[in-house]
């Protein structure tokens, strides 16, 4: 197990950490063998500390939840998902900068 900042969500936790928190919640979709989500990776763990307390982010392997993947649409890795009060409030698709998943994270309010 890493030492991630981030949560692993599967089908059967995911409603409960997602769906029903009170604060808001990035989903990353990601694989093992995803190279650019291992570069995505540090960063989101970097900002789950930061902001612990104020979001949560969480991860979940489409390999092993493919249900997850076929309900939010997920076609290609990694995928960003911002929820807030349940709701998917806004999506990313691919490696983006610290600053840009901040300013999503504001965005959220």
């Amino acid at each position: 197990m890493d030492n991630s900042a981030a949560i692993n969500l599967d089908e059967s936790t995911f409603d409960r950490e997602v769906i029903q928190s009170d604060k808001p919640v990035i989903v990353e979709f990601w694989a093992e063998w995803c190279g650019p989500c291992k570069m995505i990776a540090p960063l989101l763990d970097e900002i789950a500390r930061e902001k612990n307390g104020m979001i949560k982010v969480a991860k979940v392997n489409v390999d092993e939840n493919q249900s997850l993947s076929f309900k939010y649409n997920i076609r290609a890795i990694p995928a960003l998902l911002f929820f807030k009060n349940g709701q998917l409030r806004d999506q990313l698709t691919g490696v983006t900068g610290k600053k840009d998943l901040l300013n999503r994270i504001e965005a959220l309010g």
